[in-house]
């Protein structure tokens, strides 16, 4: 093989890299185990993970009630097996699970047009903010009130594209409006924060969007999917886009993942959507038939004016959201969030009823907040975990020691009362 392409030795294969980048001595890996060895290991190092009776933590993933149908039906052999179809249209049935995904988020969002969906929200939110840069406007403005990975995949977006990044600070937890409109120069394309934000209050986004607007930007509304059955829509506040992670839709935490990433727009910017579009059209028997529209990008027939590079979909999370949205109905992803903001309100009475406990931040929240914490966060967290509770997130805001607690529906009064009585402990 290597006389047929012209070479004498296997090395001749990587010339291309660089000496110093290469292996030279033999890996000092330990001996190979049976498959029986590899589980018995595993089982021991799975033993060493710590499983909370109680959770109190969210940041971004959030433990929700997953209906039993909803596991039972995304573990169905074709829908587990199925993959990015090539010949896309001869996969009816993944093909119509997208659509009634796309469906289901414009439904959330009160938007027009949902992509196929992208790898997690952090993503989503980035691939918004370079989806609406032009040749006049480069600059990326955000608000600091967003979750810091987020922040951190758009710096990185930004930082590889070679174009500006700005964040606008926050006063008393929210967005400083003052700041934004500071920012929103005619470099500006867009604005992204988040709703409800990383503090867990609900930001004045008619004000944001039209202070955006007005300066000729793009809005693009973070929003945590299970409040969009509680608040206003993005659409109803008037955001061009809405993106966010679709892991409450009936994801489990997982050790991290797989996640969704969900964006959806108006109808003027759908050819701008990165990523997979499916839509209904007709055969000509006059049947149901979905297709893959608006293909000529990514990794199809116009790669070189792609404007991203997502060349696969989260088909199995998606259908995971689709089919939990199914499952509970209006009524029930209703009662979901209902319940997530009642049991936090009564969840933030009941902490700041223990002396030195007291609320960060006045405003509206949907279903986290911030106390300050008159302790070492470190010895509360550990007084938790020994009553088997994993506590709120320890954050620094102002220099000051505060948690960032989440309550859902999962929560028990039971639960929130325990959680009160080990903070008094702790504190004494």
């Amino acid at each position: 093989m290597l006389r047929g392409i012209g070479m004498t030795d296997i090395g001749d294969l990587f010339a291309s890299i660089p000496d110093e980048l290469k292996l030279k001595d033999k890996l000092d890996l330990p001996d190979p185990k049976t498959e029986f060895e590899v589980m018995d290991a595993l089982s021991a190092a799975a033993e060493q993970n710590k499983i909370f009776k109680s959770c109190f933590r969210g940041a971004g993933a959030y433990r929700h009630f997953i209906p039993s149908v909803v596991k039972r039906l995304v573990s169905r052999e074709e829908f587990v097996t199925a993959y990015t179809p090539y010949q896309a249209e001869m996969s009816q049935g993944v093909l119509q699970t997208i659509f009634e995904y796309q469906t289901t988020v414009c439904a959330l969002t009160g938007m027009d047009v949902s992509n196929a969906g992208v790898y997690d929200g952090a993503q989503a939110a980035a691939e918004a903010v370079k989806m609406y840069k032009d040749k006049k406007r480069q600059k990326t403005v955000v608000s600091a009130a967003v979750r810091p990975m987020t922040l951190e995949t758009i710096a990185t977006y930004c930082n590889s594209a070679g174009t500006s990044l700005v964040v606008v600070p926050t006063k008393n937890g929210v967005t400083d409006i003052d700041a934004l409109k500071a920012a929103l120069d005619g470099d500006a394309a867009s604005f992204y924060f988040e709703q409800p934000n990383y503090y867990g209050l609900v930001e004045n986004a008619a004000e944001i969007i039209d202070a955006v607007h007005a300066a000729g930007a793009k809005a693009i509304m973070g929003c945590e999917p299970v409040s969009l059955a509680l608040l206003k829509t993005p659409a109803e506040y008037g955001a061009d886009a809405a993106v966010g992670e679709a892991q409450p839709l009936g994801m489990p935490l997982s050790f991290g993942g797989p996640y969704l990433g969900f964006m959806a727009v108006k109808t003027s910017d759908m050819r701008k959507l990165p990523g997979r579009i499916v839509g209904k059209t007709a055969d000509d028997d006059g049947r149901d038939a979905y297709v893959l529209t608006l293909q000529a990008r990514e990794q199809h027939i116009r790669r070189e004016k792609a404007s991203s590079s997502i060349c696969s979909n989260e088909a199995l999370c998606a259908l995971t959201a689709t089919i939990y949205c199914a499952a509970l109905g209006k009524e029930g992803l209703c009662e979901v969030a209902s319940q997530c903001h009642t049991k936090a309100v009564y969840a933030a009475e009941k902490i700041c009823s223990v002396d030195g406990f007291k609320m960060k931040f006045d405003g509206f929240f949907f279903n986290e907040f911030v106390t300050t914490c008159p302790a070492d966060t470190g010895a509360v967290m550990k007084a938790l975990e020994s009553k088997d509770i994993l506590g709120g997130l320890p954050v620094k805001i102002d220099g000051e020691d505060c948690i960032l607690w989440c309550v859902t529906e999962v929560n028990t009064a039971q639960e929130i009362e325990l959680l009160k009585n080990v903070l008094e402990e702790a504190v004494k």
